[in-house]
């Protein structure tokens, strides 16, 4: 718990503190932080009762090693928490909490989790500027176990520890500041500034400032106030169980006396730590940490390939583009569905635009841009052409990475639009973040640029082509760019499912070429598939990856196939979907079953979200309806595979969706929000299954949940077979972060596994057998092979699967 290093005794300094010892007025012990293991915990507790006992030691200022205060303490020390004869967190902070002697926290960096227990158990706590606090456990499934949901509360009130505790977010100084959570900011050497402090207080008596000792600041409306706060976390959780314990908690520190809340809180933490989700979402945690750590067949991995600096990049999307490029205009589902910045309020991790993005992309693509950096030289200006939705997306994202942007556009009249928009995003989000102490500086000279000048594509070290899903447009920008762009600079497609060799033949460098598959609005989106095809080389993945990581996305490297694997797998899932409302279910029966799952929207309400039109465009552009489909052809078959034409149908009527005002459900008015089951649709559902002789027949939860979910699992043991994704991880991690998977199921491999993949295989089985003509329900060979194998742990299906067949 004690750094050794920066501890030798009393008066010694944390490195970076700069003060000579024969300056001190009084003696200050300083202890640096660290909650890593059960022996650290030891050392810490001997030294908090040495400093207690020693009549020299006037005060204590406790700080972090190497800039940081605590980002709390190794998961794995969870499992071990209060048991064996080792002092716990808990018992270290009471220890801490009741000395007689003035206890500092200097936070630096982050004071999270377990950290921030530490800080509140001390009597003063003075953070810098740049300072971060928050008690993020909830986002693992748990809750604070060290007296957290008792100790913020009689700092800071009821409302505001239930917003902190049940979010897990973090909070910057200078909000902190006006919370009550910290004393003190400064700007300065904060363990100087906190030495400081601690000789000001040292002859304070320091009983008023133990947290266990307050009570609770009153309200005259708390139980109207919990009430609503009860209804909110409920509504967001759907299912989660952590959000709820956490609220039990905090209320619980309203109710009992302090000791007796602590007992509380260790029995819901106990409760939860013993859950299935808390496994998941730990194991989600992992998994996702773990995709930075890419690997290819050949060898070269994230270790071996260093990301290249981009000083110039440039971005080309379709708001308009030259006439002689002949590229025809196509309007964007999010633009035609919602508002611009529509996502901005929502969870980043399970927002709906997550499955919007995903359906739109099996018909035309996001329409805007998506960009790229790598280098974080706030100096060096990237290029951005096309400023629609994604774009304007991309734009915020770099500044707020502070990357110099220049946004290139064919046409001044879209040109001046998206500058509008831009600067309005901006200024939301400069306002946003100066209200938590940070700044962006959207007005800095050079740092924006607009322009209408192509030809500044021809120093740019990076692109990134954006326009929508038409393979022969795509070929024709790249073998633009092949001519116009230097021969080292990296050529990005994002796409969401056309193949990125076929891209990558056009240009005179293939290595160069990569596909970036971001998701709208690139602002609050959090995923970035990177993608590569047969000759792309490790140094334009390390480099996207590090692009990625600079914008604050989570990047996953996939292999190259259409739909790559979140639009892969979306396929066989929606088209479960609508089998099931034409052998007898609603769409509000469906969307229920898996809101009720976790999912943030049913496939329906997405679908009206996106616009049903989308995919018909492009349906129709395959040939599976529309003019050029022959008269023979069965209008519940194609190629032998059953097929619904539902959408199609919906389509011809002009049910588009939201857009429309009527599509799976009714608006109030084209453009509505608020789904309303519509008479007219369950009509139209009787009257088509009556044509196409369709028995209908009662369809239970379980049989919407078990076709749409164990289909799509199956995809992605198929996924897995190909060499598409690596490993389950990422695969998970994908669908947690692109497409609403509820985190607290841990990713559709992770749910599989814990289901029992005995059980999976034999309901793909029977629900095979009963639907032959649906190929998506035959169990994968995979899928049967571990189960052959006894059902191995996740953890092991990446080398059972093989590498013979990789694409990574």
């Amino acid at each position: 718990m004690i750094n050794e290093s920066n501890v030798n005794g009393f008066g010694k300094q944390s490195a970076g503190a700069k003060r000579d010892e024969s300056a001190f007025k009084l003696l200050v012990k300083i202890l640096a932080l660290v909650l890593q293991n059960a022996g650290r915990l030891f050392s810490v507790a001997q030294e908090v009762k040495h400093a207690n006992i020693d009549p020299t030691v006037k005060a204590v200022v406790i700080c972090g090693a190497n800039g940081k205060f605590s980002a709390g303490a190794d998961i794995k020390m969870f499992s071990s928490l209060d048991r064996g004869s080792t002092p716990s967190l808990g018992s270290v902070i009471d220890l801490i909490e009741k000395s007689d002697k003035p206890m500092v926290a200097a936070i630096e960096g982050v004071a999270f989790g377990g950290g921030l227990e530490v800080a509140l158990g001390c009597h003063y706590r003075i953070a810098h500027v740049q300072a971060r606090v928050g008690l993020p456990e909830v986002t693992l499934g748990i809750l604070p176990g060290a007296g957290g949901t008792q100790r913020l509360p009689r700092l800071i009130g009821i409302p505001a520890s239930l917003d902190i505790i049940t979010t897990g977010r973090h909070i910057w100084a200078a909000e902190a500041l006006k919370l009550g959570i910290i004393d003190e900011i400064v700007e300065e050497n904060t363990v100087e500034a906190a030495i400081r402090f601690a000789e000001r207080m040292s002859d304070h008596p320091v009983g008023l400032h133990r947290l266990c000792s307050k009570q609770i600041p009153s309200l005259p409306n708390m139980d109207a106030i919990i009430k609503e706060a009860l209804v909110k976390v409920k509504k967001q959780a759907r299912g989660y169980l952590a959000p709820e314990m956490c609220f039990q908690a905090v209320v619980a520190s309203l109710h009992l006396p302090f000791e007796e809340g602590l007992r509380k809180e260790r029995d819901l933490f106990h409760f939860l730590l013993s859950s299935g989700q808390a496994k998941a979402l730990q194991y989600a945690f992992f998994a996702q940490r773990n995709m930075e750590k890419w690997t290819l067949p050949s060898g070269a991995s994230w270790k071996t390939a260093a990301p290249k600096p981009i000083q110039r990049a440039a971005v080309i999307a379709l708001e308009s583009l030259s006439q002689s490029m002949c590229l025809p205009e196509l309007a964007c589902p999010c633009r035609l569905g919602r508002a611009e910045g529509c996502c901005s309020g929502l969870n980043e991790t399970a927002s709906p635009c997550s499955l919007v993005v995903a359906n739109s992309c099996r018909g035309l693509r996001c329409h805007g841009v998506i960009c790229l950096e790598a280098s974080l030289d706030p100096g060096k200006p990237t290029s951005l052409l096309g400023l629609g939705t994604m774009g304007r997306g991309i734009v915020v994202s770099l500044m707020k990475a502070k990357i110099a942007v220049v946004a290139m556009e064919q046409d001044k009249n879209n040109l001046e639009q998206g500058r509008g928009a831009v600067m309005a995003l901006l200024d939301r989000e400069a306002l946003r973040m100066q209200q938590s102490g940070q700044t962006l500086d959207v007005h800095k000279p050079g740092l924006l640029h607009f322009t209408l000048d192509f030809n500044a594509l021809q120093d740019v070290d990076l692109v990134i082509e954006a326009v929508f899903e038409d393979m022969a447009l795509k070929k024709k920008i790249f073998h633009k760019l092949s001519t116009v762009c230097k021969p080292e600079a990296f050529l990005c497609t994002n796409t969401s499912c056309l193949d990125i060799d076929e891209i990558a033949a056009v240009t005179r460098h293939p290595h160069q070429v990569i596909g970036t598959h971001f998701f709208s609005p690139a602002h609050v989106m959090k995923l970035l598939e990177v993608i590569y095809g047969q000759h792309t080389s490790p140094t334009a993945i390390a480099t996207a990856m590090s692009l990625g990581k600079a914008m604050g996305k989570i990047g996953v490297v996939v292999g190259n196939c259409f739909g790559f694997v979140g639009n892969r797998l979306l396929g066989p899932f929606r088209d479960q979907a609508h089998f099931l409302i034409e052998e007898g279910s609603t769409p509000e029966e469906v969307d229920q079953a898996l809101e009720g799952f976790g999912f943030k929207m049913g496939p329906f309400q997405v679908s009206d979200l996106a616009g049903l039109d989308i995919g018909w465009r492009l349906r129709k552009e395959q040939g599976l309806t529309g003019a050029s489909l022959p008269l023979s052809t069965p209008p519940r078959k194609r190629g032998g595979r059953r097929y619904s034409p539902l959408l199609d149908f919906l389509c011809e009527k002009g049910r588009y969706g939201q857009k429309t005002g009527k599509g799976w459900y009714q608006y109030d008015k084209p453009g509505g929000r608020v789904p309303k089951s519509d008479p007219w649709l369950h009509g139209f559902l009787a009257d088509y299954r009556n044509t196409y002789n369709i028995t209908t027949r009662t369809i239970t939860q379980d049989e919407i949940l078990e076709r749409c979910l164990y289909s799509l699992v199956n995809e992605g043991f198929q996924i897995l077979s190909d060499g598409i994704a690596s490993c389950p991880e990422a695969i998970d991690t994908i669908y947690i972060n692109g497409y609403g998977w509820p985190r607290h199921r841990g990713g559709p491999m992770f749910y599989a596994s814990e289901v029992g993949l005995s059980v999976v295989l034999a309901k793909l089985q029977k629900y095979a057998e009963a639907n032959p003509d649906i190929p998506s329900l035959q169990p994968s060979p995979l899928l049967r092979k571990l189960v052959a194998l006894g059902s191995p742990p996740v953890s092991e299906w990446s080398s059972l699967v093989g590498s013979q067949n990789s694409k990574l």
